[in-house]
C-alpha cells in the first residue's frame, strides 16, 4: 500500500525534526506520539476515515477543532489535556508549513484555534508537622524503609518531579561539601539542587549500604523497586500514597483527602516560600524556565495570608464588612515508534 504524505511527514517529523532539530526529550516525543493516535482514532471513529488514507489535507481547522471537542465531550478529558495534545498538532502544522506548504491557509486556521483557559486549581501541600509524621512512617530500619525515607525526604527537601527522582543515579549524588543531587530535568536540562545537611548523614549511610559508593556501582539507579530495576511512576505514586494513608490515619486534621507526588513538590515550594527564600532560588531549586510559573506559590501564600487576616476580622466587625473581593498503520507505528524491543 501506497503511503500517504500524512504519514510521510509525520513520520519525519518524529524521527527527525522533534529529536534531532528541536532537540525534544523522549518524554515529549512520547507525550506527542500518544495525541496522534488520538486524533487518528478521532478521525476513523467521527470522519470514517481510517488512519492509512489519512492525508494532509485532511488537516483541517474543522478537523482539528471537532477533535478537540471530541477529548472533553465523548472522552471527559479535561481542559488541560485538551492544550497538550492540541499543542501536538499545532507543532506537526508549523513545522509542515516549512516542508510541505500547499495549504499554508487551512495551517493558519488551526494555528489561530484558542487555547481553553483552565480554573486554576487550589495547590495542595502539607504544613511542618503533616511533613514530619509522614517521615516517621517508613521503618528505616529496613532496606526498603530507608529507601523509601530517601525517597520522600529528595521530593520534599528538593522539590524534584517523579520523573526527575526516577531518573536519578548513584554518580549523580554528591556528598562532598557543598553536598548535591544532579537533576536531568525537563527538555534534556540538568540541574544541580542541594541536600540538606541533616539528610546528608541518612544519604551516606544508604549509599555505603547498597554499595553505590564503589566504582563499578556508580551507573546504577539510586533507587530501584522490589525487582531491582528502575522505579516507575506509578511505584513512586503508590509508595507516597502508602505513607500518606498511614500518616493520615494518625492525625487526620493534619492531610487532605488526596495527596501525590507532585503534592511534595507544592510542599516544598511553599514551606521555602514561608522561610523567606526569593522567588527566583525556588525557581532555580524547581527548575522552572520562568519564574511566572513559580508565582503561583507566591499567590497562594498571599491568598491564605489574606484569608488568615480575613478570619480574623470577624471577631471584630460584622461579617460584610470583612469582604476583600468581588464575587465573580500509522496507528501501529505510532504505538511502537521509541519502544525498545
Amino acid at each position: 500500500m501506497k503511503r500517504t504524505d500524512f504519514a510521510f511527514y509525520l513520520s519525519k517529523f518524529f524521527v527527525e525534526h522533534m529529536p534531532g532539530t528541536k532537540g525534544s526529550s523522549p518524554l515529549t516525543v512520547d507525550s506527542y506520539r500518544y495525541g496522534f493516535m488520538k486524533f487518528l482514532d478521532f478521525l476513523h471513529e467521527a470522519k470514517s476515515l481510517p488512519a492509512d488514507r489519512v492525508a494532509i489535507s485532511d488537516l483541517t481547522y474543522v478537523n482539528v477543532r471537532d477533535f478537540l471537542e471530541w477529548l472533553q465531550e465523548k472522552h471527559s478529558n479535561g481542559v488541560s489535556t485538551r492544550n497538550h495534545r492540541q499543542a501536538a498538532l499545532n507543532s506537526f502544522v508549523k513545522y509542515l508549513m516549512y516542508e510541505y506548504p500547499d495549504y499554508l491557509n487551512e495551517y493558519q486556521r488551526i494555528l489561530s484555534i484558542p487555547v481553553k483557559k483552565s480554573p486554576q486549581p487550589a495547590i495542595s501541600f502539607l504544613k511542618t508537622d503533616g511533613v514530619k509524621l509522614l517521615m516517621e512512617q517508613p521503618d528505616t530500619e529496613t532496606p526498603s524503609g530507608l529507601r523509601d525515607y530517601m525517597m520522600l525526604a529528595v521530593l520534599y527537601t528538593t522539590g524534584v518531579r517523579v520523573t526527575e527522582l526516577i531518573r536519578l543515579k548513584a554518580k549523580d549524588v554528591s556528598l562532598q561539601e557543598p553536598c548535591t543531587l544532579l537533576v536531568h530535568g525537563k527538555g534534556n536540562k540538568y540541574r544541580y539542587v542541594p541536600l540538606m545537611k541533616y539528610i546528608t548523614p541518612v544519604m551516606n549511610r544508604y549509599i555505603s549500604g547498597n554499595g553505590y559508593d564503589r566504582p563499578e556501582n556508580l551507573n546504577e539507579w539510586l533507587f530501584k523497586n522490589h525487582m531491582k530495576q528502575k522505579f516507575t511512576r506509578q511505584g513512586v505514586n503508590y509508595l507516597v500514597n502508602k505513607y500518606f494513608k498511614m500518616a493520615q490515619g494518625i492525625a487526620p486534621e493534619l492531610y487532605p483527602d488526596n495527596f501525590s507526588p507532585h503534592n511534595m513538590r507544592h510542599t516544598a515550594a511553599m514551606n521555602l516560600l514561608e522561610a523567606g527564600v526569593d522567588l527566583i532560588y525556588i525557581r532555580d531549586l524547581l527548575g522552572h524556565v520562568s519564574v511566572k510559573t513559580t508565582e503561583v506559590y507566591a499567590r497562594t501564600d498571599a491568598k491564605l495570608k489574606r484569608e488568615a487576616i480575613e478570619a480574623a476580622s470577624m471577631e471584630i466587625v460584622p461579617k460584610e464588612a470583612a469582604r476583600w473581593e468581588n464575587d465573580t498503520g500509522l496507528k501501529d507505528w505510532l504505538r511502537n515508534f521509541g519502544k525498545t524491543k
